[in-house]
């Protein structure tokens, strides 16, 4: 998983979610949500998870991919924001 892909923070906030709505999210989250905050749509999401370079930490759960949102604050440097809470 190349981070580089990713203008990390300025992509959080670029395509609709806020460094403060990322850290609002609960533990797990779906794709559509984390693609998001990722600053992408849910089909390159998609196709980035089946070429196996999407760049946050997931968990199956009952067949359902779900993006671990700890992974996903680690990826936009958001995880010390996070911890002040």
């Amino acid at each position: 998983m190349d981070s580089g892909k990713f203008d990390q923070i300025d992509v959080c906030e670029e395509r609709g979610m806020r460094a403060r709505e990322v850290l609002d999210l609960p533990v797990t989250i779906s794709v559509v949500t984390a693609a998001r905050a990722l600053g992408m749509g849910p089909n390159k999401a998609y196709q980035l998870i089946k070429d196996g370079d999407f760049p946050v930490d997931m968990i199956t759960v009952g067949g359902t991919k779900r993006v671990l949102t700890m992974a996903l604050w680690r990826f936009l440097g958001l995880e010390g924001l996070a911890s002040e809470r």
